[in-house]
């Protein structure tokens, strides 16, 4: 069953997604499991969009596919999580970049498992960010990139938050088929993945969270 949801997301039958996602949550599974599968099939659609064998047609049909299944999903997710979030969270991926497929799903998964998420959306200047940070203290800020046009403005993010007294309050994560570890120096990032759950991992870790 679990294979079955991925494959079927993979290959974009909309349909039998929606079912099997629907079949699963009256059967008495956790959200988060089912959540989980669908984010694996995510992952594979991205990784076959990176290397061409998928287009931007699927990319974003995929994309409308795994937010019809999270909207049966939520609901049940929603009673899982603690009644007070496990930490803030400022997500975005900033100027030079339009691609939000990578963010959103972090951002899913984070809210799923407690955190407050505060999505700045795509093509964000730095200068946002830093307006962010200062106005509700987050203890993440992730980026995320799909194309290397993004890393200046990672860059510029960073320099910013050194300069205002508030790198040292937060750990901030990259994240994006095109970044490396790398990148992560460059920028001067504390953590970096290429697997949206990595990174929802790596907050739970600091946060004492499951």
């Amino acid at each position: 069953m679990t294979g079955e949801l991925t494959a079927a997301l993979v290959e974009m039958r909309r349909d039998e997604v929606l079912a099997a996602v629907a079949a699963r949550i009256r059967e008495g599974e956790d959200a988060l499991g089912i959540l989980d599968d669908c984010r694996q099939g995510m992952t594979t659609v991205g990784d076959r969009f990176q290397k061409g064998d998928y287009y931007l047609a699927e990319l974003v049909l995929s994309a409308e596919i795994f937010k019809e299944a999270l909207a049966i999903l939520q609901p049940y997710l929603a009673r899982s999580q603690p009644s007070e979030p496990l930490a803030k969270v400022v997500l975005a991926t900033l100027k030079g970049d339009i691609h939000n497929l990578g963010k959103d799903i972090v951002a899913i998964l984070l809210q799923a498992h407690g955190f407050e998420v505060h999505d700045l959306g795509v093509d964000v200047p730095p200068t946002q960010v830093l307006a962010k940070v200062k106005e509700i203290r987050p203890r993440f800020v992730g980026f995320s990139a799909l194309i290397t046009t993004a890393f200046a403005s990672m860059k510029a993010a960073e320099n910013m938050l050194q300069e205002a007294g508030l790198r040292n309050d937060i750990k901030l994560m990259i994240g994006g088929g095109v970044t490396t570890s790398l990148t992560r120096d460059y920028v001067g990032a504390d953590f970096q993945t290429l697997d949206a759950m990595e990174g929802v991992k790596y907050c739970l870790s600091l946060t004492g969270g499951k």
